[in-house]
Order: structure tokens, then C-alpha cells, then sequence
């Protein structure tokens, strides 16, 4: 009998008993290996610039999930990995091939360049609970209904008033009733969270269905405790997101998220049918109406569903995020006091005391705006944006990329690069003025996304932060409470990058 060992086809050794006949067949084999190779070998390197894509080991059903064992949060552990394998680098999240992207030029190829090439989103069960299976803006994937979606949303807001005084005058009422709740604690320190997390709230309620609560309203509070217990169960929804066979067993995350979902859709729905049974169609009184209104022209490809679920993703996504960028402004500014006292005197100069501030204000208080901007790149609430996913085989950063493959945007390294930012473990605002004092934009500042999945919401939270972080500083002095610690800015990832708890003293300034 004819015997072959072999490690490999280029090392096969052939006994002296071997015929002539498998001999020849042996070599042929060998000989199609090696072709094969050197042609998979130059295929891989025409496709992706000369070097394969580094990737994490993976083992099966788990991928690379066992080299991904960190106590570092998720967006610290990416950039860490990012120094070693490069800007763009592959891992397996289970079974889903995953590329992580951590440079401001590929992640304008994923959200720009190639924006429609990358706009899916994964489907996942966490997300499908939340969204009654797809039909918000954030977390559906890219779809010919969700264009139609995103059209109404956009033109709901400008139906309802974006642009104009009506959405200025529901945040800045909101920030005059939280300045009379900060001049009640007299002097006292406190714990600013739960205050702005109401004052927030308080603006999108009124945004969404024209109610306005008073601090310790029933509904109110629902409506806070909803949207956190949300906020929690999400954050910790990870293996079921990863393994969807994990639903056959007890969850007692899901089973919440179920419960905090029912309470916000039995509340939200019993808004909706309100208004609908008090439409004016020439007059919106909220985003409820307005979205209405463009569902009736809408040829009947949004449903009750989408209205519902927008309605809910103004609480998901506008109130977490809005809420926590001001905490972290106050923490900043109490580290850095020399910052406040230059935030007030521009204040004192160009607003005074004596009326409070407006949008047009924006132009005369760039030092105020270079604030925002800085916390937002020092601290993005979202230092890893929503997964995307290739609807299509394409490329990136010149490597072959298939379809369904998701891709992970790092925003805490591209806001920390230091190839693009002078110490950008330093707080400084001046980085978004240009050499006159005028506000300018880096463009590796991307707090918001960008292309056709960038945050809808974008205008409304940045008049938000506006005004009520120069509302609040034209009314006050904050200050860290005697022998109290300073706040730790390292802050507490969930689905938003949050502050740890820390109290502040809070002064009248007249």
C-alpha cells in the first residue's frame, strides 16, 4: 500500500514505494496549494492595501470574547487595543464579525464617505423590546420606511418650531424653574443630578406632549423612573444581545426592561389617543401633533408604532444625554474655577443680569460655547457610538469588508488623539477658539455622528446645553462644599458615559 506523511504540502515525504501515478498526483496537489496560496495570498493584499486586517484570536461560539476580559470600560480597553493592532482592527463579538474604528479619517469613511454603505444597524434583543421591533430612528436599520421616518421627525421638529421661539421658550421656562430650585437650597450643598435629570425631563415632556409637571408630580416621577429603569436594564443587556438563545432562560434585567417598557407605552399611548381626538392640523401644539400631522400625508407607511416610538426615544435618547453633559459640566468648571470666572464676566458683559440669555446670544458668548464643546470631546456621553452594520460588501480604510459585518466607532479615541489634539487629557476650551477669540469647529470633533445616521436630536441638545449652562452661570457660583473631595472625572460607563455622584455648593451671585 502507497503511503504519504505529510505537514503540509510543501514538505511531503514520499516513501520509496510510492507509484508513479500518486506521485504525480501528489505533486499536482502540492503544486494547486501553493497556487491557491500565493493567489488568496495576493487577493487579500490587493484588497487591503498590502497587509491583512490585524484581528483578535478566536475560538469558536465565544470569537474573541475571551481576549476582550478587561476591568477597563469598553471605550478605554478599544483605544488601549487601537495602540497595539492600529486604527482599524477586526474582533468576533460570539458569532458577529466586528471591526473597530478608532481614527477621525475612518470613522468619516464609515459615517461619511461610505455613510450608506454602513447605515445598518444590528438587530438585537434588547433594542427590538425597546423599539417594538425596529420602529424608531436610532436603532432600526436603514430602510427605505426609515428614510421616510427620519423626513417626518425632521420635519415635525420644524413643523412644531425648530428655528423659531417656541422650542427656545419651553427650555428657557425650564431653566428659570430650575434656578428657583437651586435659590430654595440656599446656600446648601446638593446633589445637582436629580435636579437637572427633572428640569430635562420636564423640557421633553413638554416638547413631546405639552405637559408640564411640577417637581414632585406623579407623573412626572413615572415618567423618571421608566425611562431610568430602562437606562439600567439596557446597559447590563449584553449576553442576550450577543447569545438571543440566553431569552429561554430567567433574566431578571430583561423581565425589567420588559416592565419599564409596558409602563412607558401604556402612558404614551393613552398621550397619543389625547391627541388625536384634539388635533388642530394647522396648529401643533407639540411633537405628538405635528407627527400626526405628517403621518396623514405619509401615505400610510408610518404607523401608530413609528408616532409612539419617537415619542419614547425623545425620553431614551434626549434626557440621559443632555442631562449628564451638564453634570459633567459643572464638574469640570469646579475643577477648573479660573474657567467659570471667565464664563461670568462674559456673561456679565454681553447678557448682564437683567434678562435672560437667548439663542442669539450664541454669536457674543464664544468662550461659553468652547466650554460645551470641550466637555462634549473630553467626556462624550457616548464614547462608543451605536453599533453599525455594511449593508453591502464594500471596503475600508482599503480593506475588504462583507456584508453584515458591524463596525464599532471608539469617539473617546478619536476625541483623545493626540495627533490631533494638543494634550487631550487636558481641559481646555481655548482649543475651539481661533487666534481672534472666535468659536471654531476641529474637524475631528464629532459629538453628534455624522451622515445619514447623525444624531436627529443634534440642534435640540445643543440649545439645551446653551441655555441652561448659561442660564445657570448668569444666576450663580458654583463651588466644591467645604472638606468636600473634588468630582472624579473618570466617570461610570453604561449607556451613557455618566459622572460619579458628587455634591456642590450653590451661591446666588446677586
Amino acid at each position: 500500500m502507497d503511503t504519504i506523511e505529510s505537514s503540509g504540502p510543501e514538505s511531503a515525504l514520499v516513501t520509496p514505494f510510492t507509484s508513479p501515478v500518486t506521485l504525480v498526483l501528489c505533486c499536482s496537489s502540492a503544486v494547486l496549494v501553493l497556487i491557491l496560496a500565493k493567489c488568496m495570498l495576493g487577493w487579500c493584499r490587493s484588497s487591503t492595501g498590502g497587509a491583512p486586517l490585524p484581528s483578535l484570536p478566536r475560538v469558536p461560539v465565544l470569537g474573541s470574547l475571551l481576549h476582550l476580559r478587561s476591568p477597563l470600560p469598553p471605550h478605554l480597553l478599544f483605544t488601549g487595543l487601537a495602540r497595539r493592532h492600529g486604527p482599524l482592527f477586526g474582533l468576533h463579538v460570539g458569532p458577529h464579525r466586528t471591526l473597530v474604528v478608532s481614527s477621525v479619517s475612518l470613522a468619516r469613511e464609515v459615517l461619511l464617505h461610505r455613510g450608506k454603505d454602513f447605515a445598518g444597524r444590528p438587530k438585537m434583543v434588547t433594542t427590538e423590546l425597546l423599539t417594538r421591533g425596529g420602529k424608531d430612528i436610532a436603532f432600526a436599520d436603514y430602510t427605505p420606511l426609515w428614510r421616510t421616518h427620519r423626513r417626518l421627525v425632521q420635519s415635525s421638529f420644524t413643523l412644531f418650531g425648530e428655528g423659531s421661539n417656541k422650542l427656545q421658550t419651553i427650555v428657557l421656562e425650564a431653566a428659570e424653574s430650575l434656578c428657583a430650585d437651586l435659590r430654595s437650597c440656599r446656600g446648601q450643598c446638593v446633589d445637582l443630578s436629580p435636579i437637572l435629570m427633572r428640569a430635562v425631563t420636564n423640557v421633553v415632556c413638554r416638547l413631546v406632549f405639552n405637559s408640564s409637571y411640577r417637581p414632585h408630580d406623579p407623573e412626572l416621577q413615572q415618567v423618571m423612573d421608566y425611562n431610568d429603569g430602562i437606562v439600567q436594564t439596557i446597559a447590563r443587556g449584553g449576553l442576550v444581545d450577543i447569545f438571543p438563545w440566553l431569552q429561554i432562560f430567567p433574566n431578571k434585567d430583561l423581565a425589567k426592561l420588559k416592565e419599564c417598557v409596558c409602563i412607558r407605552d401604556k402612558l404614551l399611548s393613552k398621550k397619543l389617543e389625547e391627541h388625536k381626538l384634539t388635533l388642530t392640523p394647522g396648529d401643533p401644539r407639540d411633537l405628538l401633533d405635528a407627527l400626526l400631522i405628517g403621518q396623514r400625508g405619509s401615505g400610510g407607511d408610518i404607523t401608530d408604532d413609528h408616532v409612539l416610538m419617537t415619542a419614547a426615544e425623545a425620553f431614551g435618547a434626549g434626557v440621559e444625554t443632555t442631562s449628564t453633559t451638564l453634570l459633567w459640566t459643572i464638574a469640570f468648571i469646579l475643577h477648573h474655577p479660573q474657567v467659570q470666572e471667565r464664563l461670568h464676566a462674559e456673561l456679565d458683559e454681553y447678557v448682564g443680569r437683567h434678562r435672560p440669555p437667548a439663542l442669539s446670544d450664541r454669536t457674543n458668548l464664544p468662550f461659553l460655547e468652547s466650554v460645551l464643546c470641550e466637555v462634549m470631546r473630553i467626556r462624550p456621553v457616548s464614547p462608543i457610538l451605536i453599533p453599525h452594520v455594511a449593508m453591502q460588501d464594500t471596503s475600508l480604510g482599503g480593506h475588504a469588508v462583507s456584508r453584515g459585518t458591524r463596525v464599532l466607532v471608539n469617539m473617546w479615541a478619536i476625541h483623545h488623539d493626540p495627533k490631533h489634539w494638543d494634550h487631550p487629557d487636558r481641559f481646555l476650551p481655548e482649543r475651539f477658539l481661533d487666534a481672534e477669540g472666535k468659536k471654531i469647529t476641529p474637524p475631528s470633533f464629532l459629538p453628534f455622528g455624522a451622515g445619514p445616521r447623525v444624531c436627529v436630536g443634534e440642534s435640540l441638545a445643543r440649545m439645551e446645553l446653551f441655555l441652561f449652562v448659561s442660564s445657570l452661570l448668569q444666576h450663580f457660583k458654583f463651588s466644591t462644599p467645604s472638606g468636600a473631595s473634588l468630582p472624579d472625572l473618570q466617570g461610570r460607563y453604561g449607556v451613557v458615559l455618566q459622572p460619579l455622584c458628587y455634591s456642590v455648593t450653590v451661591t446666588p451671585r446677586h
